[in-house]
């Protein structure tokens, strides 16, 4: 039976409504009523605090967010602090992954060898740290990963959420970055497609480049279209 993947291109959506439309189709995932969700998504400046909580590594204080008007969250996905702002392409993978042989691991090294497909159509390298999630090239980090499995009620399994978030644009590296310790990672810096390519690119564009890669390595026969409707409280 071929296996086909939905994706939603959500253009420029706030982080609240974004996490708040990623519970309600887990939920739509989860009783059968939606089948396996991509959502591509660009955010306004968002600082998001992973279950690591490490609120030190947030290095601006609330007068200074205000400022900038960044957002802060705290969300239920592993990691630490990260940055969502515009010029990242951001993913989110929906997917209910059957009980039997569910490895977290291995799903986080699926979506890094998504992103690395991508890179290689530019010429470049990318990699990864055994010590730390994420893709890199050399020694500096260009997509940041952090998930969810949800633990499905109505079949045994779970259902992925949160995901990927790839510097695109330049402006990426110093617009966010600056007011943190990016997952934590001091010794490390931050990089952008724009900035190793040499060019300028849209974010929507590398967005769409990712989901070829995407469906290759999740094991996807067709990608099709799909339309979602606005962010409403999750089902309880």
């Amino acid at each position: 039976m071929a296996r086909q993947l939905e994706l939603a291109t959500l253009g420029r959506m706030a982080y609240g409504p974004a996490w708040e439309l990623q519970k309600r189709l887990v939920g739509e995932i989860d009783r059968g009523e939606r089948g396996d969700t991509l959502l591509l998504v660009e955010h306004p400046p968002t600082y998001t605090i992973g279950t690591s909580k490490h609120p030190e590594h947030l290095l601006y204080g609330p007068e200074e967010l205000e400022k900038r008007g960044i957002q802060l969250f705290h969300i239920d996905r592993g990691g630490d602090i990260t940055y969502h702002g515009p010029g990242q392409a951001v993913g989110y993978p929906l997917l209910f992954l059957d009980a039997a042989g569910v490895d977290l691991h291995a799903y986080l090294r699926s979506l890094e060898e998504a992103i690395i497909g991508m890179l290689s159509e530019f010429g470049l390298k990318g990699g990864r740290k055994p010590e730390y999630t994420g893709v890199w090239v050399g020694d500096e980090k260009i997509a940041a990963i952090g998930v969810k499995f949800n633990r499905a009620r109505t079949r045994r399994g779970f259902v992925t959420s949160h995901g990927f978030a790839l510097n695109v644009k330049r402006s990426v590296e110093t617009d966010g970055f600056m007011g943190i310790i990016p997952c934590g990672i001091a010794e490390y810096g931050v990089t952008s497609l724009e900035k190793l390519v040499g060019a300028e690119l849209s974010v929507e564009e590398i967005g769409e480049r990712i989901v070829p890669h995407f469906a290759r390595v999740f094991g996807y026969d067709a990608v099709v279209s799909s339309e979602v409707s606005p962010a409403t409280p999750a089902r309880s």
